[in-house]
């Protein structure tokens, strides 16, 4: 038997190579989560505008105007103007985040909620609750979880 007739690997060469196999693998799977278009990385942030639109269908603004943390310049009038009963959005009774992505240059997270005066979010079959919906883009800054319109 010859010095390259052997068959048999040495222990640390397998286990090197289960090392590599496994690092490849978690590398894969964190990959994967992190741009799937679920996207687990603005898990925190879509809490965020889940809780604030919880609050708003409820109909408690000031909890919700706590959540959105606004700036100094964003007063309660201007933001019962948005969201109020009376306000740019009308009653809003339902929501669903469609989709979350990421703001370009800069840090913070855009999410797109479709929201609905009617009290269970229409299908997609229904044409009058769908003409009935507004899309609106909230970004949220991870560092603080404040809420903002995306400037225009």
């Amino acid at each position: 038997m010859g010095l390259f007739d052997s068959t048999e690997e040495h222990p640390p060469a397998k286990i090197r190579r289960y090392i590599i196999t496994a690092a490849a693998g978690v590398v894969l799977a964190f990959l994967f989560l992190w741009y799937w278009p679920g996207n687990l990385r603005f898990y925190k942030e879509s809490g965020t505008v889940r809780h604030f639109m919880n609050a708003v269908v409820a109909g408690q603004m000031q909890e919700a105007y706590h959540i959105w943390k606004p700036s100094p310049t964003y007063e309660f009038k201007d933001f019962l103007d948005d969201w109020g009963p009376g306000g740019y959005y009308g009653t809003i009774q339902s929501y669903r985040i469609d989709s979350t992505q990421s703001v370009k240059n800069g840090p913070s997270a855009a999410i797109i909620v479709a929201v609905s005066p009617e009290k269970s979010f229409p299908d997609e079959n229904d044409e009058a609750g769908q003409s009935k919906i507004q899309k609106v883009t909230l970004w949220v800054d991870p560092k603080d979880q404040s809420i903002s319109f995306p400037p225009y």
